[in-house]
């Protein structure tokens, strides 16, 4: 792991393989810490998902939670409906998701676009789906970090700066009717935002 970490460049982060929602990661910030955050990672990833494996990959102190809504019809058609930002957090949770993100050059959000699509098209994608990437605000550059394969509870701000019904859309799909819209058809005006009720102790 230290050779690992020495490789990508502090600091890092260790997350657990198995799981989300935050449960096992630890950030590193220098090698003296690498064997302590391995332990107390691996161990919470254990105990959360009855297994202790991990990701390292390098942290990113300035990020943005971005991520693209798609649909796909399985036959190799991928439309998306722009970005949300899903950046404000609390215990690695999404509390404020907003449409479309405004932090973004629009280079970039023009490559966030192009990427998630490539990637949906590249394996017949059939479904709504969200493309979820890091983006490092201070190198200027987007990771890719997963793909649900469902729709998902922040979709009405899509929606709302859209003008689409993406339940609708999806149903569409899954009945083998395909998609409704081509790729020109999305445009995106005004701006939403959506926040969440979490209840802690």
């Amino acid at each position: 792991a230290r050779r690992i970490a020495d490789a990508i460049g502090y600091p890092v982060l260790l997350k657990a393989a198995a799981g989300g929602g935050g449960r096992g990661m630890v950030i590193v910030r220098d090698a003296s810490e690498v064997e302590a955050g391995f332990q107390t990672a691996s161990a919470e990833a254990q105990a959360a998902f009855n297994d202790g494996t991990l990701f390292m990959e390098r942290f990113v102190p300035q990020a943005r939670h971005v991520e693209v809504q798609l649909m796909g019809d399985g036959k190799g058609e991928v439309v998306h409906f722009g970005e949300r930002d899903c950046s404000v957090q609390r215990r690695y949770q999404k509390v404020i998701e907003e449409a479309p993100c405004v932090a973004m050059p629009a280079a970039l959000r023009a490559k966030l676009h192009s990427s998630a699509v490539n990637l949906a098209k590249s394996v017949n994608y059939r479904n709504a789906g969200t493309a979820e990437f890091l983006y490092d605000v201070l190198r200027g550059e987007i990771y890719f970090i997963e793909v649900n394969a469902r729709i998902q509870v922040e979709h009405p701000v899509t929606e709302m700066v859209t003008g689409r019904d993406l339940v609708q859309e999806q149903l569409r799909i899954a009945g083998g009717q395909g998609l409704s819209v081509r790729q020109e058809d999305v445009v995106l005006s005004g701006h939403a935002i959506e926040c969440r009720i979490n209840a802690e102790d």
